[in-house]
């Protein structure tokens, strides 16, 4: 699964990476959790990569109000075609989200768990596979644009740590992930490695996170 992730690299870095032709501003963080907003990049139809801050947490374009956005930060790759909540978005509106780490935990101890620091190897940027959608309330005029980061069974590098893992692509991924042809669970072959770090919480913040133990 993927409950936080930090995103440090600077604006230019993202936006020479994922190929945007002007960067929105941004500031690093460390500790980016659910409900929160996160940069995700999508294509225009066109083929022009374009980026946008989305609320973390889908809210489908169905639904009666915005709560159950909370509980649906992870979209699971192998039913995103057939449950309700995510197949629009899987066969129309799919984004990359930018990434520098996420965090897993393991247990060591009784009420108490390990985080890990899990990044790629060459220690750059990640792009997992995301859903986004569009809700609105006309009555309250109320609208949120929303994502949910697609997650796959865990590779041989996360699988010590948990089952699950976001679904990573590579550079030549990204264009079919994005266009609609991508089978998502090709993610979990990228290299990864992780470390220990200091015990957190959804306050904490800066590079601190991320050293190692």
């Amino acid at each position: 699964m993927c409950g936080r992730f930090g995103l440090w690299a600077n604006p230019k870095q993202v936006a020479d990476h994922f190929q945007l032709q002007e960067p929105l501003p941004f500031v690093p963080r460390y500790n980016i959790a659910p409900s929160q907003e996160v940069l995700a990049v999508g294509q225009t139809r066109e083929g022009q990569r374009k980026e946008a801050w989305l609320r973390w947490g889908l809210v489908p374009h169905w639904a009666k109000d915005e709560k159950g956005g909370y509980k649906m930060i992870n979209a699971r790759a192998e039913t995103i075609f057939t449950k309700p909540a995510y197949k629009a978005a899987a066969r129309r509106q799919r984004c990359l989200i930018p990434a520098s780490c996420f965090f897993e935990w393991q247990r060591k101890e009784e009420k108490k768990k390990q985080p890990y620091c899990i990044r790629p190897k060459d220690q750059g940027l990640f792009a997992f596979a995301g859903l986004w959608e569009h809700w609105q309330d006309e009555e309250a005029g109320k609208k949120i644009d929303s994502c949910t980061i697609v997650t796959t069974r865990a590779n041989e590098a996360v699988a010590e740590l948990h089952d699950r893992m976001p679904v990573i692509l590579d550079s030549a991924e990204r264009e079919d992930w994005l266009a609609g042809s991508q089978d998502p669970a090709l993610g979990a072959a990228f290299r990864v490695k992780h470390h220990p770090v200091a015990r957190f919480s959804i306050h904490d913040e800066g590079e601190a996170l991320i050293e190692p133990l």
